[in-house]
């Protein structure tokens, strides 16, 4: 009855547009898993379709009942002796929705895009015609309904080899109908193979034995202490450019000359420099305790800090814009000038002190970048980006006072100084954006998606651009007679790399700043998806949350340890994990520079059971019934806390990404390794995943 009163609802709410013309209805493509077979084999029939902007397709799940709730999704398979159905079809990426308008009960729906899948066992070659199927459903939008009836699919041939029994085990209905579905965990439509009644190790609450491979557990990270160096150095020469600092190394040079003694000279200007290289490393090391690497993780992911972060980057951006001028106390700053004018060994550490303290309005929004940079890691991070400031801070003035006739050929200071402090300005706001974007992902705010993201550094640079060409000018900038070669050259580059962002609103990869965007899944219109390369990969079950979290390139798996670990088990295949994170930089970096290639993609498509495992995700809670206590009496009830706890109690790591390959027994294949050991390079990648399989098959 509840049927009728629906449709009847849904015939009167159409609107005269509908009513006359028809919903969009979807066009229904089917293909296989596989171009080639042998009888005896288990293939999936993949069955994809459009749904229209501002429509939804029911899938085949519901807790409404037989004769209750809107039309669920069938289809009706020919029957034919060439092949045998293997379970029931299921939905690939449908979510669950609560009727409440008309019905107290929930349902799956398809948004944007769907995919049903059957598989089927392979008996002999198939028809000419290939196999046909019948599908039958329902599409709605917020003004009513419309029936989708008997849209006749067809699948393309399939070429294959021998012939094989019909498993007498198996049963092929003609007409396959969906049971009702565990609704509040979106559990597959059928139940994995149960291994053990015991519960997962990582749920005992117990501390565990790292996994190994042949007595290793995994390869050791370095945590990019290079690549931190590199910025921080840059950034310390970038800060001797400021308005703030470059006019004082003159000064500060002549002070260590001014008596003639070149040894006194060379003395007081090495303790200057070791002092200030003191002083910003005391600084790192400050932040090193103060935070400590157990808070990185909140520091990386939370809310509050990359708030905080973004809040920050924008007003040093003001400030370096000209609104106002970011200055310490001035008592703090003649107590120390006082200490300097004693001379001597005490006087160049103050002077090295009030140097800082004095250049601060223009320094302190660079420290404080390195510094951000630098909590995202590791302890010593702090410290190692603070000394690599210091460094190139401090460099200058101690050549300077070795090779006095240097300073001859320094440039005058003038109105360039000024547009440097510019520049920086619109650096540190499009990198206010970074840390905004890292929360909108882990909470799922859905704020920056990557089309708003790039628009708005495509929007920062052009002006950038316009600035430097003198289009653009502030109260205390001068005025540009003509381009200097240097600033033309900087112009040049801005612009470039404008022209390079703008394909990103198209899809674009955009390969050069892989970790810096929001991933390609975020991006409403995507012209650069390859049909053929969507939807593929090892599943048994429609996996959970695959409406909140993707795996890149169109590649196909779960996002649960648990369905993952019961599907390689059926599968009969290894299980390879990604601990992956929102936020995580080198993650991105290593998915858009080696997993697009196509030997990782047939590799990962063809042997293997993919799980990603969001680490850092803040808004995804777990079903009551799979809420756990650790060993140290945390209580999980979040996804993204039970991954890190998995990554941590089985590996022994908290960083990402972390590559794990497990066999049935959970066992590892190979060491689990990290970016680092790849480099970003596809050889090594591919070698480790081949050597998975090689060590799966051995022990099979």
């Amino acid at each position: 009855m509840k049927r009728i009163l629906f449709t009847l609802l849904a015939l009167i709410s159409f609107t005269p547009a509908w009513s006359q013309f028809g919903f969009p209805k979807p066009v229904f493509k089917a293909t296989f898993s596989k171009t080639q077979a042998k009888a005896g084999d288990v293939v999936d029939i993949i069955i994809r379709f459009n749904v229209a902007k501002g429509f939804h397709v029911y899938s085949e799940k519901s807790d409404c009942g037989d004769d209750n709730g809107p039309i669920r999704a069938s289809i009706d398979f020919t029957p034919n002796p060439s092949y045998q159905l293997v379970g029931k079809f299921y939905g690939v990426g449908d979510h669950m929705v609560k009727e409440t308008d008309v019905f107290n009960c929930t349902t799956g729906e398809f948004t944007g895009k769907g995919e049903f899948r059957q598989k089927i066992k392979i008996l002999k070659s198939l028809p000419a015609g290939g196999i046909q199927m019948l599908f039958n459903g329902q599409i709605c939008n917020e003004g009513g309904c419309d029936n989708i009836r008997d849209v006749k699919i067809t699948t393309p041939g399939l070429e294959v080899s021998g012939t094989a029994e019909a498993d007498q085990t198996l049963t092929q209905p003609s007409v396959t109908v969906s049971d009702a579905v565990d609704t509040v965990a979106t559990a597959p439509t059928e139940a994995p193979i149960a291994v053990s009644a015991e519960a997962p190790a990582y749920k005992q609450g117990k501390v565990l034995p790292l996994k190994t491979f042949n007595g290793q557990a995994n390869e050791g990270q370095s945590s990019g202490f290079w690549g931190l160096f590199i910025l921080a150095f840059l950034s310390g020469l970038t800060a001797l450019l400021t308005p703030c600092v470059f006019p004082m190394i003159p000064m500060t040079v002549s002070f260590f000359i001014k008596n003639n003694n070149r040894k006194i000279a060379l003395r007081d200007a090495g303790i200057f420099s070791l002092s200030l290289i003191g002083f910003y490393t005391i600084l790192g090391t400050i932040v090193a305790v103060s935070f400590g690497s157990n808070a990185v993780n909140f520091i990386s992911t939370h809310w509050i800090p990359n708030i905080f972060f973004t809040l920050i980057f924008i007003v040093f951006a003001v400030s370096f814009f000209g609104a106002f001028e970011i200055n310490l106390p001035s008592w703090i700053v003649n107590k120390v000038d006082q200490q300097a004018d004693k001379g001597g060994i005490t006087g160049a550490i103050f002077m090295a002190v009030t140097i800082a303290l004095v250049s601060f309005s223009c320094t302190g929004p660079i420290v404080g970048t390195v510094l951000v940079e630098a909590v995202h890691g590791d302890t010593l991070r702090p410290i190692v980006g603070m000394f690599g400031f210091s460094l190139a801070f401090a460099l200058p003035f101690g050549l300077l006072a070795l090779f006095p006739s240097w300073l001859n050929n320094l440039p005058k200071s003038g109105g360039w100084l000024n547009s440097v402090k510019v520049v920086l300005g619109f650096v540190e706001l499009a990198f206010a954006l970074k840390f905004l974007s890292i929360p909108d992902q882990t909470y799922h705010w859905g704020i920056l998606d990557r089309e708003i993201y790039l628009s708005i550094w495509i929007v920062i640079f052009s002006l950038l651009g316009l600035y430097l060409l003198g289009k653009i000018k502030f109260s205390h900038d001068s005025d540009i007679q003509y381009l200097s070669v240097p600033r033309l050259g900087l112009v040049i580059a801005t612009f470039t790399f404008v022209a390079y962002m703008i394909p990103g609103l198209w899809g674009a990869p955009l390969k050069g700043l892989a970790g810096y965007l929001p991933p390609l899944s975020t991006q409403d219109f995507n012209s650069n998806i390859k049909g053929g390369a969507q939807g593929e990969g090892n599943i048994t079950t429609t996996p959970s949350y695959a409406n909140q979290l993707h795996i890149p390139h169109g590649l196909v798996g779960y996002y649960d340890y648990d369905e993952a670990l019961a599907a390689a088990r059926e599968l009969k295949k290894p299980l390879f994990i990604d601990f992956t994170g929102h936020g995580c930089v080198n993650c991105r970096k290593m998915e858009e520079k080696v997993w697009s290639d196509e030997a990782v993609l047939d590799i990962l498509k063809k042997d293997y059971v993919i799980v990603s495992l969001y680490v850092d995700d803040k808004k995804i809670n777990l079903p009551q019934s799979q809420w756990f206590t650790t060993a140290a009496g945390k209580k999980i009830t979040k996804l993204g806390d039970k991954n890190a706890h998995i990554e941590e109690s089985y590996f022994g790591k908290t960083t990402q990404p972390l590559y794990c390959l497990l066999d049935a027994n959970e066992n590892l294949l190979q060491p689990a390794l990290g970016a680092d050991h790849f480099k970003f390079a596809v050889d090594p990648f591919v070698e480790f995943l081949k050597s998975g399989v090689d060590q799966y098959n051995k022990r099979k």
